[in-house]
């Protein structure tokens, strides 16, 4: 299995992260962010809903130190994803800090259809992914009066559509679907009341818990 392997199999997702990196160019640049500083914050964080959670707390008069928290909340389920692919980098440290910064939920999903994961999979697919994201930035940037108000763009019907296809393959058996259910009751019941972020890690835990027993 080759890197190339990987960037094949994200194709298909591709759509979604050029509109939703578009989506976040225009609010970003209309938060008075800047092309520069919006597509830095891309390359070097390349997470979509920490980098929405922040601008839009400083876009609303938020500190910086409100901005980062928020992105930290939001950002938490990583601490579980990059465990479970850890084992799979090579190389030295600075190797492995580089490759995992390719840890995103499309590039995690696709690298363990098969039943474990692969890195070469985790890698091709989050390179592009990676790609697409920071590019699509700049443009948003540039085109923001044109591209209008981001919600015009329907991701959020986009990107539930993608992650339930992410999900799909998984669905194998009765444990896996219950756990999946018992995920998206728990999202939906503290979505409302809970800080952005815990949902997720709670609905994450519990699935991980049921599955080992």
């Amino acid at each position: 299995m080759r890197v190339q392997d990987g960037v094949r199999a994200a194709l298909p997702l591709a759509l979604g992260p050029l509109l939703f990196g578009l989506s976040f160019g225009v609010l970003a640049d209309a938060a008075g962010m800047g092309a520069v500083a919006a597509t830095a914050m891309s390359a070097t964080t390349f997470a979509g809903s920490a980098q929405f959670g922040a601008v839009s707390v400083l876009d609303a008069g938020g500190t910086i130190v409100a901005a980062i928290m928020a992105a930290v909340f939001l950002n938490a389920r990583y601490i579980a994803i990059s465990l479970t692919v850890a084992s799979i980098f090579r190389g030295g440290r600075a190797r492995r800090l580089v490759e995992s910064q390719l840890i995103v939920d499309e590039s995690w999903a696709l690298s363990g259809r098969s039943g474990r994961f692969e890195w070469p999979i985790l890698v091709g697919s989050g390179l592009l992914l990676y790609v697409l994201w920071v590019g699509s930035t700049a443009l948003g940037t540039v085109l923001g009066d044109a591209l209008g108000d981001p919600d015009s763009l329907g991701l959020d019907a986009a990107f539930a559509a993608l992650f339930l296809a992410l999900l799909a393959p998984y669905l194998r058996g009765r444990r896996a679907i219950q756990a999946a259910a018992l995920a998206a009751v728990i999202t939906l019941v503290l979505t409302p009341v809970a800080p952005a972020g815990v949902p997720i890690i709670a609905a994450a835990a519990a699935c991980f818990i049921g599955l080992k027993r």
